[in-house]
């Protein structure tokens, strides 16, 4: 058991140090682009940060673990909002932009809804994965064409803000430095995440837990952590629209770019049915966890205290759920 523990205290230090570094390299490589911290957040943040689930998901798919491969992504993604967002919050309140509460939450509800649907016939094919798959392709161009056509507007409304955060953190002038401290801190975070992730399936594996609950718990909550590490560090160092852009982007990338991929390597079947394996009430907390930050967002912009107190109420309770399940 000691062994364990280590590997896992290894793991935490390279989670941290790994976040500390991705939060500053993304905040400076924003500001060389001309670019809102929030744009960088949503991609190179989001989809670096989602490298575990990627990983995870394409080798369960590739070994016939399906459970495993939908199960992490599913799981990850509330995770995310309920447990990461709302561990953020606690940490300081989360205000972003409009436009993430107008355009990026509604795209996310959008693309869950869509996989709900596609999932109903209990089965990923390649047709769908290729639907998913090119859908994060377009995501990422419009991302990169609406921060060109917004960024100097959003810019001038926030310098004097952006400038002092950016003093706080630390600015890194030199671009090769900023795109080395965005590998290093992902390679970190992913490496980090990887070690505790190992440690915690061999426990739970030991113990007898079904593959099902694997994937929705340990699996999703070991491959967010980097999500978790990174929005944390962001919400300490008020980066916010790295925090909030990281969790909204990482949920897009887990359906479109994770699930995508994996289900064009090989279908994705759900065993024993999507609706009697109850795999469509975990698709519906999906759903509702994915609306809640647009419902205390809608008119502060602001996901308070509070209300991250209430997300991570719900993920508590969504444990407890899983748990009662087995």
């Amino acid at each position: 058991m000691l062994p364990y523990i280590l590997f896992c205290l290894i793991g935490f230090l390279l989670l941290y140090y790994g976040a500390e570094w991705l939060v500053k390299g993304s905040s400076s490589l924003a500001k060389s682009l001309g670019v809102t911290p929030v744009v960088i957040g949503l991609t190179v943040v989001a989809f670096g940060t989602s490298a575990p689930e990627l990983v995870v998901s394409l080798i369960s798919s590739i070994q016939g673990k399906s459970m495993i491969a939908v199960g992490n992504v599913v799981g990850s993604n509330i995770c995310n909002i309920s447990l990461i967002l709302g561990l953020a919050a606690l940490f300081h309140p989360i205000t972003s932009h409009r436009h993430v509460v107008r355009r990026d939450i509604p795209i996310m509800l959008g693309i869950s809804l869509y996989l709900l649907l596609i999932s109903l016939d209990s089965t990923l094919g390649r047709i769908e994965g290729a639907t998913l798959f090119g859908g994060i392709i377009a995501y990422t161009f419009f991302n990169y064409y609406m921060a060109v056509k917004e960024a100097p507007f959003e810019l001038e409304e926030s310098a004097g803000e952006y400038e002092s955060e950016l003093e706080e953190i630390g600015y890194v002038s030199s671009k090769p430095k900023q795109v080395a401290l965005i590998l290093v801190g992902i390679i970190g975070v992913v490496a980090g995440a990887q070690i505790v992730v190992e440690s915690a399936i061999k426990i739970m594996t030991i113990l007898g837990v079904n593959e099902k609950f694997i994937g929705l718990t340990i699996v999703a909550f070991g491959t967010s952590l980097p999500e978790l590490a990174t929005s944390v560090v962001a919400a300490l160092r008020k980066e916010m629209d790295i925090s909030i852009g990281n969790l909204v982007g990482s949920n897009v990338f887990n359906i479109l770019g994770v699930l995508g991929a994996a289900s064009l390597v090989r279908p994705i079947p759900v065993p024993g049915g999507f609706f009697e394996s109850g795999l469509i009430y975990d698709y519906l907390v999906m759903l509702f966890t994915s609306f809640l930050p647009w419902f205390f967002m809608r008119k502060s912009l602001t996901v308070t205290r509070g209300s991250g107190f209430i997300l991570l109420f719900f993920y508590v309770g969504y444990i407890f759920y899983l748990i009662i399940r087995i």
